[in-house]
């Protein structure tokens, strides 16, 4: 029997994504933007991946959907209704407590300074991978009830000293399907197209027939990065959360930032375990992701995967993971000195200063 509080819990969450959507969608490039929301159109009608979506009834709903984000302006984050009374909606793990016996799992986070994202999915399954002799916990979850316009393929959550890791298999097909459906419109080679090419996706129904083994086999693939993201964030301390906190009206310094740490977590974790696995699946799959601030602040790193797919048994690879490691390790270092030694003056111009770091060019991986 359903309980009396979960739809109005899941209303809630949805309310809370479409709260959350009216704050910071503006602050997306227009193309994201505009592909973002196809695809959430897609999602909320509960489309098929290649089902025809007419142009006409997407302008309409984006139109309706702007207007409900107006109507939205200034309000704060919905409680969450539980079997007990009110639940904090950042009180993830009281949430999932609740949740827990119903199938259903939730998920808060932010995907930058004051940008939170929400969802509200089916549990697939619970496990748990150790992790420099800690045992974290894993989440995988699938069919998405309520989610922001923000979809993260994965998440860390770290409340309450906890780690959890949650992989959103739901946010993950969308992803695959968005890069099937550009490569079909203009195939260029790359990473995206080794991967159609050695699975031996020609169409809609070979993209769909593979997909949930692909989802089960690229999972491994974020679960692997989270971990490294577990690492470097232990490595980096709560200091790079403030440091990143300080750029948070300067959006592409902040992407930097990120950028610096998801190449401390992929070069330290990801990129080493894929090399010892030798799965190539896995390998297309993290470099058909590899762009924008990563891609410019490691431009090598890609020729290192193309000497990979020539046959070069890895071996540009793991030197350039071997370089790109140290250099973003002291980069990284660099930033924390400055945020430090500046933390205590002007924040102003240390956050100038941190800003024009990240734009130099010794800020760019050469090897």
């Amino acid at each position: 029997m359903t309980p009396a509080w979960l739809q109005p819990l899941c209303t809630a969450v949805q309310t809370n994504g479409h709260i959350a959507d009216s704050r910071h969608a503006s602050e997306l490039p227009l193309c994201i933007y505009l592909l973002q929301m196809r695809e959430y159109y897609r999602w909320e009608h509960g489309l098929a991946f290649g089902a025809d979506m007419p142009r006409s009834a997407v302008g309409s709903w984006l139109a309706d959907r702007e207007t409900l984000w107006d109507t939205l302006e200034g309000r704060q984050l919905a409680d969450l209704p539980g079997p007990d009374g009110p639940l904090n909606p950042w009180d993830v793990a009281a949430v999932n407590t609740a949740l827990r016996p119903c199938g259903l799992s939730y998920g808060a986070g932010l995907v930058g300074p004051e940008r939170p994202v929400f969802f509200l999915a089916e549990t697939l399954h619970h496990g748990a991978v150790p992790v420099d002799g800690e045992t974290v916990q894993t989440l995988v979850c699938g069919r998405e009830l309520a989610r922001s316009l923000g979809s993260p393929l994965a998440m860390l959550d770290s409340a309450q000293g906890r780690p959890t890791i949650v992989l959103r298999q739901a946010a993950l097909a969308r992803w695959l399907w968005e890069r099937f459906e550009a490569h079909g419109l203009r195939a260029a080679d790359g990473p995206f197209h080794h991967l159609a090419v050695a699975q031996g996706l020609h169409g809609n129904a070979e993209f769909n027939a593979a997909l949930p083994r692909l989802l089960d086999d690229l999972s491994e693939v974020l679960l692997l990065h989270e971990m490294g993201e577990l690492r470097a964030g232990r490595r980096l301390g709560p200091a790079w959360a403030a440091l990143r906190q300080a750029q948070a009206s300067n959006r592409r310094a902040e992407l930097r930032l990120r950028a610096v740490r998801d190449h401390l977590a992929d070069l330290g974790t990801t990129l080493p375990t894929l090399l010892a696995q030798g799965q190539a699946t896995r390998m297309q799959f993290w470099f058909a992701g590899f762009e924008g601030h990563r891609e410019a602040l490691f431009p090598g790193l890609k020729r290192a995967y193309a000497a990979w797919h020539q046959g070069d048994a890895g071996a540009a690879l793991r030197q350039a993971v071997a370089a790109g490691l140290g250099h973003f390790t002291a980069l990284a270092d660099e930033l924390l000195a400055l945020h430090g030694q500046r933390a205590h003056g002007d924040g102003a111009d240390a956050a100038v200063t941190i800003a024009q770091r990240l734009d130099a060019p010794a800020a760019i991986c050469l090897a």
